[in-house]
């Protein structure tokens, strides 16, 4: 069984309300997140977890404020030694637009995603405007795109985990490592939804749930769930991954 090293490579940042991250708490508090695209190198695949951003902004200011280099998906993969397309496989962990919109670029690699995030994309919520359609139709209708209806291996060391929490068909990566079991969550987090601060825990709660998600009791258990599950957590959005290479 293969074991991986992962990869992170920031693809855009986003600056808006903390609280878009951690539901009911830190409201009125400006925070700057990350867009992660995750390279998992092992095997004989390579292999991306979602795509990232189009339109990146590369400044001091946000490189300050996260801590680590922001690349267009072209400077981030050439950092490895890759060109889009020489990606194999894309693992979605969801299609809100800043985690698929250089999906089309990634001309010979088949892309997985849960049906419902198909669904939704096509077919969005009024109260979501994060699904574009563009940034996956042409893949689709290239038959790239493979739809996961459940948990299950999408290569040796490597599955799926459903966990709706912040979407409905968000999926959990579950990679095997050298140091253990690494999940990069398929909901929308920092750090500190899943360790949060005293005055959180002193209300007895373990975790705290997507600042935005489908249901907030169901998304508060899926961040447990994962938390329990893991040896390496690694939340979407977490600035503290910005400056390093290489997990483990």
């Amino acid at each position: 069984m293969p074991t991986y090293k992962i990869h992170p490579i920031v693809v855009g940042t986003k600056i808006f309300d903390k609280g878009m991250m951690t539901y009911q708490h830190d409201y009125g508090t400006e925070y700057t997140i990350p867009i992660y695209v995750w390279y998992l190198e092992g095997g004989d695949k390579k292999i991306l977890v979602d795509t990232g951003l189009i339109g990146v902004i590369q400044s001091e200011d946000r490189e300050r404020a996260i801590g680590g280099k922001i690349h267009t998906f072209e400077e981030g993969l050439a950092r490895w030694g890759l060109k889009p397309a020489d990606i194999d496989v894309v693992i979605h962990t969801h299609l809100h637009n800043d985690h698929c919109e250089n999906d089309f670029k990634c001309v010979n690699a088949t892309f997985y995603a849960h049906e419902k995030e198909l669904e939704r994309a096509y077919n969005p919520h009024p109260l979501d405007f994060r699904y574009m359609a563009d940034f996956i139709e042409e893949v689709d209708k290239a038959g790239q795109v493979r739809r996961i209806k459940e948990d299950c291996e999408i290569l040796p060391g490597i599955r799926v985990l459903h966990t709706p929490a912040h979407t409905e068909g968000g999926l959990t990566v579950l990679i095997d490592t050298e140091k253990g079991l690494a999940a990069i969550s398929g909901f929308c987090v920092i750090w500190e939804n899943f360790y949060p601060p005293v005055s959180v825990t002193a209300m007895e709660m373990e975790v705290i749930p997507p600042g935005t998600h489908v249901n907030a009791y169901q998304a508060y258990d899926q961040v447990l769930r994962v938390k329990k599950m893991a040896d390496i957590l690694l939340p979407l959005h977490e600035p503290r991954f910005a400056s390093m290479d290489t997990i483990p």
